[in-house]
Formats: C-alpha cells, structure tokens, sequence
C-alpha cells in the first residue's frame, strides 16, 4: 500500500464528534464526487461515485451517524482501467436527499438546487474543527501525498478555478502556505514543504501517518547531515593531500638546484 493510500485509509476511519464537522466533511466529500439527480416527477437522488473505497466507506458512515440514513452501495469494475472498481452510493430517497442537501448547504433559501456541487457554502466551514473536516474530506475524496522516502509533496485536485481558490483560502486561513497550479483541465493546490505537510496531517487528524512521515524526515535529515560531514572530511582531506603534494615537490626542486646546504638548520632537517 503506498503511503498516500495509508493516509486516506487511517483518515476514513477518523468520524468526528461534532455534528456540525461531521457535515462538513460530508459537503466536501460531495462536492468533488457528488451529484444531484432530479427526476421527471421533481424527486431528488443524490449520488457519490468513487475509485476509492476509503471515501465510500467514510461517506457511507457519516450519512449513517448524522443522518441515521442508510445509502444503498453497488459496486462495479471499470470497463477501462480491469482490475479498479467503481463505488456508487446512493441516496434515493427524496426526503432523506433534502435533508442532507439542507444541512450541507447545497440548496437555496428558495430551493434551488443544481448539479455542480464543486464549490461550498462558507457557512458550512466557519468553525476551525470544520475547516479541519472539510480538508479531511477534501484530501480524501481528491488529495494525493506522494512518497516521503523519495519527495515532500501533497495536493488536492480541483475542477474549478473557485472551488481551488476555495481549498487555498481555508489552508492559508489555518497558517499553511498553498500554492495553486494549472494541470492540463485542472487547477492543482499543493504544498511542497515537509513540515507543512505534517502539520496538514495533525490538522487532519491522521497521528499514525504524521509519525510515520516524521520519522522518515528525522532520519533524512540524520542521513543528510552525515552526509555534509563526510563531504566536509573528503573536501579537507584532499586539501591536506594536496597541499602536502605540492611541498613535497618543492621540497625536490631545492634539492635537485641547490642543494640543502644552502637552507637554515631548522628548514635543513624538516626538508631532510
């Protein structure tokens, strides 16, 4: 399992207590792969496809521990990558919809409802623990942190130029310096810096991956630091090699042209 993939597994099993970050974190996750269905009678379906069976599982479980809903979960391969499956969890029921589409905001005062659910409403996110829970969702359901032993990097995907404006804006809100760059039809945010990383990881509350990503910066560093030290030993012993080359040299050039006797005692005897 790569470490991204160990991230998002210990993040889906971290529910959070408070009803409201527990709805955040499910606005997040509908927002990158959610969508909603209206039906010819005006009936409402909301719908979560997904490749990753960590984001169905935790969507799956918040629906449940907030709403008491029980979604219906079909699973199928994908035609074009064999051996992927795809997760589709679905709310069918029209009231059950409302209400969560109520809760996380994605609906008007005057009901309007539409499909694009990419961007969220602030009201949803302005407490610190669900902007955690949002970012939680978000890294979950579009993030991606590459392997520590070869480069520090994290990033979220994004669809939308808004909804990437939107993850950089919580991440500087929480002190964390994220970039944003376009990547073909997406707008990626990222963070390069290790300890931006890890301390993105604490707000996110995954501990076991912070240690773990830890303790391979602590030992990085340890190796480079050696590595500096035995570079600065070689780059002195050299000089020293070198410079005591170069005395030997004169030292024969004084005595194949003039001979030691021509030097003081002291210089006579250190050149003997």
């Amino acid at each position: 399992m790569s470490f991204s993939s160990e991230v998002k597994e210990e993040l889906s099993r971290c529910i959070p207590e408070a009803r409201h970050c527990q709805i955040a974190e499910l606005a997040a996750i509908l927002s990158v792969c959610g969508q909603v269905c209206i039906s010819a009678d005006d009936k409402y379906q909301i719908i979560v496809h997904t490749e990753n069976v960590s984001v169905a599982r935790k969507y799956f479980t918040l629906l449940k521990k907030t709403f008491k809903i029980e979604a219906d979960i079909r699973i199928r391969k994908n035609t074009y990558l064999k051996k992927a499956s795809v997760y589709r969890v679905a709310v069918n029921s029209h009231e059950d919809t409302v209400r969560i589409l109520q809760a996380t905001k994605f609906v008007t005062p005057e009901f309007e409802i539409t499909d694009d659910l990419s961007t969220m409403n602030h009201l949803v996110v302005q407490k610190d623990c669900c902007k955690r829970a949002f970012l939680r969702g978000t890294f979950l359901a579009a993030g991606s942190i590459s392997d520590p032993e070869k480069a520090y990097h994290l990033e979220i995907v994004c669809t939308t130029e808004e909804r990437a404006l939107q993850v950089q804006s919580i991440l500087r809100e929480l002190e964390l310096d994220a970039r944003i760059v376009n990547r073909k039809k997406n707008q990626v945010v990222y963070l390069k810096e290790g300890s931006q990383i890890v301390e993105l990881l604490g707000l996110m509350e995954a501990g076991i991956s912070l240690m773990n990503l830890e303790n391979i910066r602590i030992l990085k560093e340890i190796s480079n630091n050696v590595n500096r030290k035995v570079n600065c030993e070689t780059a002195n012993i050299g000089k020293t090699v070198s410079a005591a080359v170069k005395q030997i040299e004169d030292i024969r050039y004084i005595e194949t042209h003039m001979g030691f006797s021509q030097l003081s005692e002291g210089l006579e005897e250190i050149a003997v």
